[in-house]
């Protein structure tokens, strides 16, 4: 095992994260942008890990750390590898005073799950790359007890945009609202695995509907879950129907 300023690092080729009480060893990262992206860049590079958030410690990013010349900017380094982020009432938001970037942006091979943690603020507007405000997913996203808030994207998936195989967007006990986009406001899927158990999608505002959930092909599942008082609509115009959602 090795721990980091807050992130508890796999042990090579394990594949799984480490059990709850070798994270504790952990301390938690210090509540400051470079500390936040330092403790990213360091699981990354080792294969994976667990980042620790210092308790109800709002995350404020100034500029953005993650770009692959092709997505545009996002404000966390790149998410190349499974990482966790454990948090307790955490918030993760770029500046208003920013330029313009996502939080996230996942790549095929990484997976990023919330624990706790809420984004927002997050804003894609590169040119042809306007997708996903709040995360830009092509591997896994995992959300338990966190929230994406106060989104925006040009194109699609205000809070989030999942796409390709095998990419999955997973939601539990979790919130998606007030988030802003052209179309898909809350949730945009295409040809990937959508979950929602015991989770809410509401008050998010698209220009052209729906403004809920966005579903094309692969599989959307919603266990429990509601999807309300979205604009234009909650899923009607989606590409594929939204088993379990109405209007």
């Amino acid at each position: 095992m090795l721990t980091l300023a807050g992130v508890t690092i796999l042990a090579a080729g394990t594949g799984a994260l480490l059990p709850t009480a070798a994270q504790a060893e952990a301390t938690s990262v210090a509540c400051t942008e470079t500390a936040l992206v330092t403790a990213i860049t360091a699981a990354n590079a080792a294969g994976g890990g667990t980042v620790i958030l210092t308790p109800g410690c709002v995350y404020t990013l100034t500029a953005s750390h993650g770009d692959d010349g092709v997505h545009g900017p996002a404000g966390l380094p790149i998410i190349t590898t499974p990482i966790t982020l454990e948090g307790n009432a955490n918030t993760i938001a770029r500046a208003t005073t920013a330029p313009a970037f996502r939080i996230a942006q996942v790549d095929p091979t990484g997976g990023i799950t919330l624990k706790a943690v809420t984004l927002s603020g997050g804003h894609a507007s590169a040119t042809g790359h306007n997708d996903g405000g709040g995360i830009l997913n092509y591997g896994a996203v995992t959300l338990t007890g966190s929230e994406l808030s106060g989104n925006t994207a040009g194109g699609l998936g205000g809070a989030v945009y999942s796409t390709g195989t095998p990419a999955a967007a997973t939601f539990t006990s979790s919130t998606v609202k007030a988030n802003t986009a052209n179309r898909a406001a809350g949730i945009a899927s295409v040809n990937g695995t959508l979950t929602l158990t015991s989770s809410v999608v509401n008050a998010n505002t698209a220009t052209v509907n729906p403004g809920g959930i966005y579903y094309v092909a692969g599989s959307a599942t919603l266990n429990t879950s509601t999807v309300t008082a979205n604009i234009a609509t909650n899923c009607t115009g989606s590409p594929s129907p939204v088993p379990g959602c109405i209007g």
